[in-house]
């Protein structure tokens, strides 16, 4: 119930008056039954207009952090977040993954949309980067098929960092299904795996207009939070030498 309230009444109607965001293919996703819906990840804000477009209730797993912050600011966010079908998923180590990836999986066997980021964090610089392998084990446990999906605009209308919502349109693609029901049986095959989600990445740049990068976006963030000092460091040497 509290759902379908935030999206219809609280939510929804600001998303639609001020994002105006418009949907393609929407035809692709089932009426019924299991389906993992694999995006891009721009914005924290995909997680809120995907479900919006999508006439089914939907669930995304989300990382336990936002679920356990102190106070009365932390119990609103657990509220709100459960309210729009955010799941608490921790990731803190090889147990707490695997749990995240069976809840997911149980929750796809009983007829769920759920959706999920193959990057496994957002993009620093809106490329698409190189899939966890981790959808596609979620894909063959579960026997479900992956709909590729596309969001555009979110990094506008919630650039890292931004505390606050900037009005600009949205557009969503969502591809037709992949059906991996081929590689039944052979999850743990880290190559079948790879292949899997090599394939699942592909579609989703056949999607849209985003460079694809093969490396891991989190690398990518670590990598950038290397270069900010050193650069910071060469702008005062330039200083100091004019």
């Amino acid at each position: 119930m509290l759902y379908w309230l935030m999206k219809r009444v609280v939510i929804g109607p600001i998303l639609h008056l001020f994002f105006r965001p418009r949907v393609e293919g929407l035809e692709h996703v089932p009426a019924t039954g299991g389906a993992l819906l694999a995006s891009n990840h721009l914005a924290v804000s995909d997680s809120f207009f995907l479900p919006l477009v999508v006439p089914r209730r939907m669930t995304f797993p989300a990382k336990l952090e936002y679920f356990t912050a102190p106070g009365l600011k932390g119990r609103f966010t657990k509220w709100f977040l459960t309210g729009i079908g955010q799941i608490p998923i921790d990731r803190s180590g090889g147990n707490a993954a695997q749990a995240a990836l069976d809840t997911v999986i149980r929750l796809l066997r009983e007829g769920h949309l759920v959706g999920i980021y193959p990057e496994g964090t957002r993009s620093p610089d809106g490329r698409l980067y190189k899939g966890k392998t981790g959808v596609a084990r979620i894909a063959l446990e579960a026997k479900v098929p992956v709909l590729p999906v596309i969001m555009i605009g979110t990094d506008k209308a919630n650039p890292i960092g931004s505390t606050v919502w900037k009005p600009y349109p949205i557009r969503i693609k969502i591809g037709p299904p992949l059906d991996f029901s081929r590689y039944e049986g052979l999850q743990g095959d880290r190559f079948v795996e790879r292949s899997i989600t090599d394939e699942i990445m592909y579609a989703l740049m056949e999607l849209s207009d985003q460079e694809y990068v093969d490396m891991y976006a989190a690398k990518a963030k670590e990598q950038q939070a290397v270069a900010l000092p050193e650069q910071a460091r060469d702008r005062d040497r330039v200083r100091e030498a004019s």
